[in-house]
């Protein structure tokens, strides 16, 4: 099996940058090519690799998933020119020589299985944040399992599947699009994993770092349930996020922002409707999370 790996960066973290390219380099089995997507930046000085590494520069940093869209394309319409790619964070590292071997060996085994999510771990600690954990409650993040969505910077994902429901929202600029895609990638038949042995070094941080992190949670959430949800669940599953996160209590301004971000989503397109089908309803709620929470 064939594979690639997309990074997007902005150029801030050239030293971590480097150490994940080396991590990369370092994995078992055959060599990986990288595509390196530079949002807004130019980048010179990067290593060479066994498997090779390209640049593509864009003008201004369009975010993450079109971002990662353009890392997707350049392996050929929609990855085509490999099996699967690797998305990773320019500040993760991976942790073992042995993550793309593990890759190919889960897909060779499960022709059905389509994405798999990584466990990212702190670097200095060895745990795991909660948020990083793709399941519902305080779930064990050493326990692997059939989850609804993944991690956008710590995951593969067979090229197949973006071949068949297309790629990630460009739309959303940050937050909800892997969900999107693994709602999208469900409905059509394919399994997503999460794996507690494929682990991605990553500092741990808080996503409220992202200066207007609660207006896109707020609009990409209206947006995700739009585009993705029967009818009969939109009200519900929006009544749902409203109501948590009223109970979190969240600071008067990034409330406000939060609800600016909802009537954002109300009144602006966030792409083409395509409502997934009550038997996916049923399988995202017998996999443990029920699409109105």
């Amino acid at each position: 099996m064939r594979l690639g790996a997309v990074v997007i960066t902005m150029g801030t973290r050239p030293a971590e940058l480097k150490a994940l390219l080396d991590s990369v380099a370092r994995q078992d089995g055959d060599p990986i090519e990288v595509v390196v997507v530079c949002q807004g930046v130019k980048l010179d000085g990067l290593p060479e690799l066994p498997g090779g590494l390209r640049t593509v520069e864009l003008p201004e940093n369009v975010g993450i998933p079109a971002g990662r869209n353009v890392g997707i394309e350049a392996f050929g319409p929609g990855g085509r020119d490999v099996d699967a790619l690797l998305f990773l964070d320019d500040d993760g590292l991976l942790e073992r020589t042995d993550t793309a071997e593990l890759s190919r060996q889960a897909f060779a085994a499960d022709p059905g299985l389509g994405i798999i999510s990584f466990r990212i771990a702190d670097p200095e600690t060895g745990s795991t944040q909660r948020r990083h954990v793709p399941r519902l409650g305080r779930s064990d993040p050493m326990r692997s399992s059939r989850v609804t969505t993944f991690l956008g910077g710590a995951n593969v994902v067979r090229t197949a599947v973006f071949q068949q429901v297309g790629g990630l929202p460009d739309e959303f600029f940050y937050a909800h699009e892997e969900t999107d895609l693994a709602w999208r990638a469900l409905d059509a038949g394919w399994m997503v994993d999460y794996r507690a042995d494929m682990v991605l070094l990553h500092p741990a941080t808080s996503p409220s770092r992202h200066t207007e992190y609660h207006r896109l949670v707020a609009r990409n959430r209206v947006w995700l349930a739009r585009r993705n949800l029967p009818v009969l669940l939109i009200p519900l599953y929006l009544a749902v996020w409203v109501v948590l996160t009223l109970l979190r209590r969240p600071a008067r301004t990034a409330l406000q922002a939060w609800i600016g971000g909802f009537r954002e989503g109300w009144k602006n397109s966030g792409g083409p409707r395509r409502p997934i089908k009550w038997r996916t309803v049923w399988l995202l709620t017998r996999l443990g999370r029920p699409p109105v929470v």
